[in-house]
């Protein structure tokens, strides 16, 4: 079990093994809780509540992602000009 010193200004370092397993990263947030005789650090991740996605805004960001990766994009000036155009009607065929 790896141990940490206690240090001047009461900065304990959390050892490689554990912030590698944890996924923990300089500048990262953590909540320090003392739990009977023991202190408890767990790893909290600040996400302002306006920055989170409905599922619908999800699904359009992920089907984007996709279209990138394909390589199905078009440049702002193109997008800008699609819009302006009126939409067009589609008729359907009969037979």
């Amino acid at each position: 079990m790896p141990i940490s010193k206690l240090g001047q200004r009461r900065q304990v370092v959390i050892p490689k093994e554990i912030c590698e397993e944890l996924g923990l990263e300089v500048g990262d947030f953590v909540e320090v809780e003392q739990v009977r005789n023991t202190v408890v650090i767990k790893l909290k991740r600040l996400v302002d509540a306006d920055d989170l996605l409905t599922p619908a805004e999800e699904r359009v960001v992920r089907k984007g992602e996709a279209q990138l990766r394909r390589g199905e994009s078009v440049t702002l000036e193109e997008l800008e000009h699609d819009l302006d155009r009126p939409a067009r009607t589609r008729r359907r065929k009969t037979t």
